[in-house]
């Protein structure tokens, strides 16, 4: 540490002030403890001498506690990291709190512990270029006993710094690579994250792919340093305005406040829409703890919102039609495995294939297995036809759905939407546009005009005759079938849906799925174990669509 530490008493309050080279710190630990005048230095040190087994007690954790920040906000590297169970990474996170975050002063003031976690405030100053600004937080910590030394230890996590920070993650502060971009709506109507906050992401990977590109002037901020260096940084804070360029999104801003609004009403939800006659994406929202854009990066099981891709299949090769009978029965085996409907519910005999679908009849698609007798026919079809596996390039990062080739009792399975195939809210809406007009179009976030990037292209357009029936089979079952309900309230005839849940392995309630159109706009939500398709992620969907 560089300079001299100094200690005071002032009113019971311990206060630490260290001097150096640009570097002056306030630092507000705590109170005085017993009474008897101890400071931080003397709480360090009664903190790193007690050894002890078992649970840590909550006067080692408040003294712990208190000795760790005193030393962080000093800037003592060495001292606080010794306080800690991961040293090395601690000193270098401490240290650069100050040397590449750029905070000139902190004071840092826990509160009252619960157990073995200590809540407390950070009020920093960043100064960077003869410019200082705020930066205020609430952060926590947990005291832990060391495996080895029996100390009482800060467990080391990133989120210690500062909350936003996961694994791996640094905070950093400068003038960034990428400037600023202001994007817009279809309509020129501005996006401002702190309006539309699961843009967030979305935006910040625009900014890191456009903002050299369109012509802006960077200027200083704080910011989150991704471990991934292929993701996006997070920007926490401006400290001098750069000049943003306009970039021109294909989102459509009444849209996107209706998708933000609906995946507000559940937890882990995530929602994307589609203008199926280009592609074009008009909302992207996430409604998640961990902040991650499950809307478009995610690829968890669809469940039966695939049988739009096997439906489609199917009637490709004219083993079913939608007027025609398809058995329904309770129970099916493929390959040594039972395979049965939600309550093990069956059809009367004579049903027609339509029916089936709009009642999500498993068993009903899985007794096709034999006839069609091609293990590839299922990747084929979401390949050629729906443009699956083509390695969009949508203008920020996204996860493609995959449907892998399988035998016996996974292709069985995958037929069903279960099994090895994974996919994220677009790429089901993407199916659904697919569906809806015959014609793959790849989506699109922002133009291929910005940076000449390719756009994917299926390698066949869907038969006129498979497009009309799969079309009248999701009418069908928006109007009579699972998702009669949700989709009550979408006002015209021009409306189609299918539902899905997707069994997850230790996961209490199935994954929630719902996808549906109305007129030029599809739309899929998820809802991580939110139940049957209806019950959560269908009133996103039907949101959506009315928005639209």
């Amino acid at each position: 540490m560089n300079g001299v530490a100094k200690g005071a008493i002032v009113g019971g309050v311990f206060l630490a002030m260290v001097g150096g080279a640009g570097y002056g710190v306030y630092a507000l630990v705590g109170d005085a403890g017993d009474g008897n005048g101890k400071g931080g230095g003397q709480a360090e040190a009664s903190a790193r001498s007690e050894k002890g087994s078992g649970p840590v007690t909550e006067k080692e954790t408040a003294a712990t506690a208190k000795a760790f920040l005193a030393a962080w906000a000093a800037g003592d590297e060495q001292a606080a990291a010794a306080l800690t169970n991961n040293e090395q990474a601690a000193r270098t996170a401490v240290a650069d709190f100050r040397a590449k975050a750029y905070v000139s002063k902190a004071a840092i003031t826990p509160g009252t512990p619960k157990g073995d976690t200590v809540p407390f405030t950070v009020a920093a100053e960043i100064t960077y270029e003869g410019t200082t600004k705020p930066l205020a937080y609430d952060s926590q910590l947990t005291v832990v006993r060391g495996l080895t030394s029996g100390k009482p230890l800060v467990d080391w996590q990133a989120s210690v710094i500062h909350p936003q920070l996961q694994r791996d993650e640094k905070l950093r502060a400068g003038a960034p690579a990428s400037p600023p971009v202001k994007a817009v709506d279809r309509n020129g109507e501005e996006l401002p994250a702190e309006k539309y906050p699961s843009l967030r992401p979305v935006l910040d990977e625009l900014r890191e792919a456009y903002g050299a590109k369109a012509g802006g002037k960077a200027g200083a901020e704080v910011w989150i340093e991704p471990a991934d260096q292929n993701a996006a940084k997070r920007t926490l804070l401006t400290l001098v305005e750069g000049e943003p360029s306009v970039l021109k999104t294909y989102l459509d801003a009444k849209v996107q406040a209706a998708a933000e609004k609906a995946v507000a009403g559940f937890p882990e939800a995530s929602v994307v829409a589609i203008k199926p006659s280009t592609g074009h994406i008009l909302a992207v929202a996430n409604n998640r703890k961990d902040g991650y854009n499950a809307a478009m990066r995610g690829n968890r099981a669809p469940g039966s919102t695939m049988k739009i891709v096997t439906g489609a299949m199917l009637l490709d090769r004219g083993l079913v039609a939608a007027d025609k009978p398809a058995e329904c029965p309770k129970e099916v085996s493929w390959g040594g495995r039972p395979f049965h409907n939600l309550n093990n519910f069956d059809l009367p005999a004579g049903t027609n294939f339509a029916t089936s679908f709009a009642r999500s009849c498993n068993t009903a698609f899985i007794k096709q297995i034999k006839p069609v007798d091609d293990d590839s026919a299922l990747p084929k079809e979401a390949t050629e036809v729906f443009g699956i596996g083509l390695d969009w390039k949508t203008g920020i990062k996204t996860t493609d759905g995959k449907v892998p080739p399988a035998t016996g009792a996974a292709a069985a399975a995958e037929y069903i939407g279960q099994g090895q195939i994974t996919m994220n809210p677009m790429n089901v809406a993407s199916i659904t546009a697919t569906a809806r007009t015959g014609v793959f179009r790849q989506p699109l976030l922002v133009s291929p005009d910005l940076d000449g990037r390719t756009i994917a292209t299926a390698q066949r357009r869907m038969k006129p005759s498979v497009q009309q029936q799969l079309v009248s089979m999701m009418k069908l079952t928006a109007t009579s079938g699972t998702a009669r309900e949700a989709m009550a309230s979408v006002g015209g005839s021009d409306k189609g849906a299918k539902t899905g849940s997707a069994e997850v392995d230790g996961a209490g309630s199935p994954d929630s799925w719902f996808t549906g159109f109305s007129g030029d706009v599809a739309a899929a939500a998820m809802v991580e174990a939110g139940g049957h398709g209806g019950d959560s992620a269908g009133p996103i969907v039907a949101a959506v669509l009315n928005a639209g």
